[in-house]
């Protein structure tokens, strides 16, 4: 049972074992912050039409 325990806990390859990835909440507000950035680009005159 132990040897099966180890191989659970390794599921990454080798090569990756050494990579820290950040916390998927990050990659959330990130993906959040890119959306609105993009959106005000492309529709700023309707957004800032609102306004006035």
């Amino acid at each position: 049972m132990p040897e099966e325990d180890n191989n659970n806990e390794e599921l990454r390859p080798s090569k990756m074992r050494g990579v820290v990835f950040p916390k998927a909440k990050y990659g959330v507000i990130i993906a959040i912050i890119i959306i609105i950035c993009v959106n005000l680009i492309l529709y700023k005159e309707t957004i800032f039409s609102f306004f006035k």
